[in-house]
């Protein structure tokens, strides 16, 4: 898909998940920003050495998750560690800061010359971990149109992992990509129940027959179904898997990034 190859210098692309240390004022911090940035950036080499095509950085361990305003202290470092990310290995990297706050990583993103945004609750409220979470892609796109970062494409998930959606139970999620491509979402994704969870191939199918922008799988992703993820997604997001024992918290390891991607890429030539 083009609005995915303008970012991107080959096609479905792997993007590895930075998930930055606890940040300021989060029940987990440790007190060092340099050190989050150091760790930020020694994650990042590891990938780009691996062969990874591009990055996503996400603070993943700020639990428990504010609702929508994670902070400025929050959204400031973020805007640091993926500026710092970009410049020492030139690849692609984009952003999300949990929970929902969606404005705040669009307008982190715009500064630090990111290049895209994965937002939560795009269309449709639903009840997460967090709370309800209301939609918000209408103040959301008038956020981007106010601060000049329309240049930056926002990725949506639908149907969202940690998330109840009994209350539009009636609404499948086919119905639920058309009503984020109409409310111009430049990317959907698509993931499966939780962290590291395989999102559902027929789903994931479904939602590209009906929708004409590009869809991504957004978890559960290893070297061992990466081949048929790759004949129905635009785009992959990788965490949980390059991980030691495949947990996310868990330290990087580099060796099964160099796997996946040597994987990923005979596959592209075809020789598998």
């Amino acid at each position: 898909m083009k609005k995915i190859n303008k970012i991107f210098k080959t096609s479905r692309p792997v993007i590895g998940m930075v998930h930055l240390m606890a940040l300021p004022g989060t029940p987990k911090y440790a007190g060092s920003v340099q050190q989050i940035i150091d760790r930020a950036l020694m994650e990042a080499i590891v990938y780009q050495k691996s062969g990874i095509d591009g990055l996503a950085i996400e603070n993943m361990h700020d639990v428990p998750y504010l609702k929508n305003n994670a902070g400025h202290e929050i959204s400031s470092l973020m805007a640091i560690a993926g500026h710092e990310i970009k410049k020492e290995t030139g690849l692609p990297c984009g952003i999300q800061i949990l929970s929902s706050a969606n404005e705040a990583a669009i307008s982190a993103a715009h500064s630090a010359g990111l290049d895209f945004v994965r937002a939560e609750g795009f269309v449709f409220g639903h009840l997460a971990d967090e709370g309800y979470i209301d939609a918000n892609a209408g103040g959301l796109l008038r956020h981007r149109k106010k601060i000049g970062a329309e240049h930056i494409p926002i990725w949506t998930d639908i149907k969202k992992k940690h998330s109840s959606h009994a209350l539009t139970a009636d609404v499948d999620i086919v119905e639920t990509a058309k009503a984020a491509e109409f409310f111009l979402s430049d990317a959907l994704i698509v993931t499966g129940s939780s962290t590291g969870r395989s999102a559902d191939i027929n789903e994931i199918k479904k939602v590209k027959a009906a929708c004409n922008i590009p869809v991504v799988a957004g978890s559960g992703i290893d070297i061992n179904n990466v081949a048929k993820y790759m004949e129905v997604c635009d785009a992959m997001i990788v965490g949980s898997y390059f991980k030691q024992d495949g947990y996310w918290a868990n330290r990087l390891v580099g060796e099964k990034v160099s796997r996946f991607m040597e994987a990923v890429n005979a596959l592209r030539k075809g020789v598998v």
